[in-house]
């Protein structure tokens, strides 16, 4: 007998989101709506629902592995968003495209950067087969964002970085928002950021552990 995905959204619905204080419905239908097998390697398709990040490349110009995020963190940081039919958004690392799926159903348009080729013909064609069709997938380095369709209501960063580039506020409208994980490891804070009269402020809301992106480190510095 075959897995009963539909099941398994529920459950994970129920048990890893509900439970976790994912309450905004327009998040909670995104999550029962979208199918994550569609989204991750075919011997992992029976444990798309499983609460752990599941790897879906071992990395590729950049030799860093990718994931699609754990359910609930993913889903936490959707609500911290506070997304409307009304924004355009920025998703950094695409991945193979689950989180752009999401973010299609909660947004007007989304614009969805990715630097690995391989992932990015994947995930177009999976969001394409899927309907998802105000999604673009677009080749680009991760930490430079993609401005040539900016400014944008929301960038969502969709893995942790030590630091966030001034690119990606430069690419926000004013009145905007940017959401990432800030940190690495058990040390991670999703962040909130908020662009107003050209000024960027921020706040923690809550500890993460996810995988990072690559591209985001910070520069070292010489200490004499």
């Amino acid at each position: 007998m075959g897995t009963d995905y539909q099941a398994a959204r529920q459950k994970m619905v129920d048990s890893q989101l509900r439970t976790t204080d994912v309450n905004s419905h327009s998040v909670l239908k995104a999550f029962l709506t979208v199918a994550r097998e569609d989204f991750v390697p075919t011997p992992l398709k029976p444990l798309a629902y499983i609460d752990t990040d599941l790897q879906v490349s071992t990395g590729g110009e950049d030799g860093v592995g990718r994931y699609v995020m754990e359910p609930s963190p993913l889903a936490k940081m959707l609500q911290l968003a506070q997304i409307t039919r009304d924004h355009v958004v920025l998703e950094i690392g695409c991945g193979s495209g689950y989180t752009a799926a999401l973010l299609s159903l909660l947004a007007g348009s989304v614009v969805a950067v990715e630097s690995d080729s391989a992932l990015v013909e994947s995930a177009s064609q999976t969001l394409s087969d899927g309907g998802y069709d105000n999604v673009a997938v677009v080749t680009g380095e991760l930490e430079k964002g993609y401005a040539a369709e900016g400014p944008y209501d929301l960038i969502f960063l969709n893995g942790a970085v030590e630091t966030v580039p001034a690119a990606l506020f430069d690419q926000l409208r004013d009145g905007g928002r940017l959401v990432a994980p800030v940190g690495l490891g058990l040390a991670a804070q999703a962040h909130l950021f908020v662009k107003d009269g050209g000024a960027v402020s921020s706040r923690p809301a809550f500890n993460v552990a996810v995988k990072p992106l690559p591209g985001f480190r910070k520069v070292e510095e010489f200490v004499f």
